[in-house]
């Protein structure tokens, strides 16, 4: 690239990027190898001593995956990234980086189903366990953290609620106890919004929704904000403290705001393998050449999606933060303004057997787990995702019993209409 300061849809198609110095060959190759030929001996331990960047294995670094670390970088504006093998992928590093057994973390109640049950469920078998939060409620954080908390969590644009999240509320909560604020920017893209702008330290993305875009790649990263001191309190001793792997090497003082992401490779994705694939890689750089003009349509059909919704006469509420009566609608002309995204729920009059009833009924609609996709997508988390949760779980993570998901594809926005009238028609 020539211009020193690109913009957002020239960082999407070139960041990262540059023609193969062998083949000439203008697109990423897919590097489909799993280990790579050393120099020398001494180019061997350099390598391996992390006295030297380069590739090893593929299980820990490919050129496929280095270009594509770099382009979600460069899009949110972080230092460094790493690429993995899903978005539960990242968020396990993430706190295998920052947790010890016995600590805690802080994280609001309104996740992804999935997430709820990562952090309820499954890191209870490292010992790490989660405080539940109101991101409504910034105050509702500071009352969860006490001496073993090392890290807030939220999601900026709640699944499946579709409500905006005061990010930089929630910053100053967590930088005010020396804690990371870790964001799930997902739903949002960095198109809609750039939570390091607002005070987050670190992003995770599962690459797998608006990223890659075509739901045909399965992926995660991490973006390292490179704002958050790792040395000052003595709280994050894999990334402060000399490392017996690496010669007694301190990851933050050596590599300084890279030194996060340095950590999530070569202490968690070297060890815990969970290596996103040259291909997956390849397909996911390949979607983001469009996120731009993706995220708009999707928005911009969203939104019509969600006026005619209000105005039908079985529909008992819509939850679109684009509507200018919705009580999230100032969040998110304040952080999202381009636009509120692609998800949002409502409900019908019927609760729960309606909601069931519609997503059946659709035809044009992919009813399916799964977020992002340039079709139009359906989905009843009570009865699906949200499964897992007691019912009282359901409504406070926002997919109470008779919420409908949408995710608003990038179809022609009558014929998305089309179809939910149809379904609608026969919903008793």
């Amino acid at each position: 690239m020539t211009t020193q300061n690109p913009g957002f849809s020239t960082l999407a198609v070139h960041a990262g990027a540059q023609p193969d110095p062998t083949t000439g060959a203008r697109a990423t190759p897919i590097y489909q190898t799993t280990s790579f030929v050393f120099e020398n001996a001494d180019h061997a331990a350099a390598l391996f001593g992390l006295q030297q960047f380069g590739n090893i294995y593929t299980r820990i670094m490919n050129p496929t995956q280095a270009v594509l670390e770099e382009r979600v970088a460069a899009l949110e504006g972080g230092t460094a990234a790493l690429a993995v093998a899903s978005g539960h992928a990242a968020q396990m590093l993430v706190f295998h980086t920052i947790m010890r057994p016995g600590d805690n973390f802080v994280a609001a109640r309104q996740l992804y189903g999935g997430s709820v049950n990562q952090f309820g469920h499954a890191f209870k078998n490292f010992d790490w366990h989660v405080r539940w939060a109101d991101s409504s409620d910034p105050s509702s954080f500071e009352s969860q953290i006490d001496s073993r908390t090392k890290a807030v969590f939220i999601e900026s644009l709640a699944n499946p609620g579709g409500t905006f999240v005061d990010i930089a509320a929630i910053a100053d909560v967590a930088h005010r106890h020396g804690l990371p604020l870790i964001v799930d920017n997902t739903m949002a893209s960095p198109y809609l919004v750039r939570p390091l702008e607002h005070g987050a330290d670190i992003i995770v993305h599962s690459l797998t929704k608006f990223l890659g875009g075509h739901g045909n790649s399965m992926g995660g990263v991490v973006v390292d904000g490179g704002t958050f001191d790792w040395s000052k309190s003595g709280k994050y001793p894999m990334l402060s403290e000399p490392r017996p792997e690496y010669a007694g090497i301190e990851l933050h003082k050596t590599f300084g705001n890279i030194a996060f992401a340095i950590a999530l490779r070569v202490l968690g994705l070297r060890d815990l393998g969970p290596a996103i694939s040259p291909f997956n890689a390849f397909m996911i750089l390949t979607g983001i050449e469009t996120l731009p003009l993706r995220m708009q349509r999707h928005s911009d059909n969203a939104i019509a999606v969600a006026k005619w919704l209000k105005g039908h006469a079985k529909v008992a509420w819509v939850n679109y933060a684009g509507l200018n009566d919705d009580p999230n609608y100032d969040l998110q002309q304040r952080y999202s303004p381009k636009g509120a995204g692609s998800v949002f729920t409502f409900g019908l009059k019927g609760g729960y057997e309606a909601g069931k009833s519609l997503v059946e009924g659709l035809q044009m609609f992919s009813h399916l787990a799964n977020i992002g996709d340039t079709r139009s997508l359906v989905i009843h988390p009570a009865s699906t995702t949200h499964r897992q949760l007691s019912e009282e779980q359901q409504v406070s993570a926002g997919a109470g019993p008779d919420v409908v998901r949408l995710s608003i594809g990038i179809e022609d926005p009558a014929d998305i209409i089309a179809d939910l009238d149809q379904a609608l028609a026969n919903v008793a």
